[in-house]
């Protein structure tokens, strides 16, 4: 038996790999992809190659907004990481009313119009806290009335033995007509796993031949500021000289020229802050990135 998952929001394909790639014991139960849509002609070709190299013309590459819903096939499974640009801590936080915070209504349209026997749906922690708690609320409502009973869970990958503190809500829904229940995995086998930075970074070491292992451009400026940020310092709590201290008001982004510290999971690699925002190894001067 197999699942068709259609997906909204796609990116370059992580939950459609992870779906795909999950087995049980019986190896007819699997996952398989039907189609996706995403606004990004990058992430649509990268999706294509890891995914469905042969079946190209299942990646839909357009805005949502211009997306004919109702013509998309039928599907067992909808996944949808809808963005989080309103949601975010680091955002503006303009929740719902935001340029893409009611983004997430498309995926409800997929709901109510395929009726999948299940979805996952996935986002900030800031989701919860946005306009008060509101927007999550509404956002809830929404799912339940498109015929789901849902499971919100906040997850931290650090929980599950990941070397880094990502946190996001995932949100589970099975159809009501359908006498299942989903319940988050269990924390407990992972209680014991090394999730410091420092161990997955040396070991073992990551090889100078290793495939993505790209090593950023940066300013001789930027590499004399590092040279004086310890691990798990920023720019703002280092001691630096007068001449490498950033003269900016009312900013204080707590990952830009942060240095990992070795003895704890890594941060969440950001968008905001520019590249100097996404936090650099404990040792050195090099950048982390998004693929190592």
């Amino acid at each position: 038996m197999f699942f068709r998952l259609g997906e909204l929001f796609c990116g370059a394909g992580g939950m459609a790999l992870g779906a795909i790639s999950a087995r049980i014991d019986d190896p007819d139960f699997r996952i398989v992809h039907s189609w996706a849509n995403d606004i990004d002609p990058d992430a649509c070709s990268t999706y294509v190659r890891n995914i469905c190299p042969d079946n190209p013309e299942s990646v839909i590459c357009m805005d949502v907004k211009d997306l004919d819903i109702d013509s998309l096939g039928d599907i067992d499974g909808f996944a949808f990481g809808f963005p989080c640009n309103d949601f975010s801590l680091l955002g503006e936080k303009n929740g719902i009313s935001g340029k893409y915070g009611g983004l997430y209504s498309y995926g409800i349209k997929v709901l109510k119009t395929h009726q999948p026997m299940w979805f996952v749906a996935e986002n900030v922690n800031g989701l919860k806290s946005a306009d008060g708690g509101l927007t999550f609320e509404i956002i809830k409502k929404d799912m339940i009335n498109a015929g789901y009973r849902i499971y919100p869970h906040l997850y931290k990958a650090e929980q599950y033995g990941i070397p880094q503190t990502r946190h996001r809500i995932i949100v589970v829904g099975i159809r009501n007509d359908l006498r299942y229940k989903f319940m988050p995995p269990k924390t407990e086998p992972y209680a014991e796993c090394d999730i410091s930075s420092g161990s997955a970074l040396e070991n073992p070491p990551i090889p100078a031949d290793a495939p993505n292992n790209d090593y950023t451009k940066q300013s001789k400026k930027t590499t004399e500021r590092l040279q004086h940020i310890r691990p798990g310092e920023n720019i703002f709590t280092a001691d630096l000289p007068d001449h490498l201290k950033m003269n900016v008001k009312n900013a204080r982004i707590s990952q830009l020229y942060k240095k990992l510290d070795p003895t704890k999971p890594a941060y969440t690699v950001i968008g905001s802050g520019g590249g100097d925002g996404r936090s650099f190894s404990p040792t050195g001067t090099r950048r982390n990135s998004l693929n190592g």
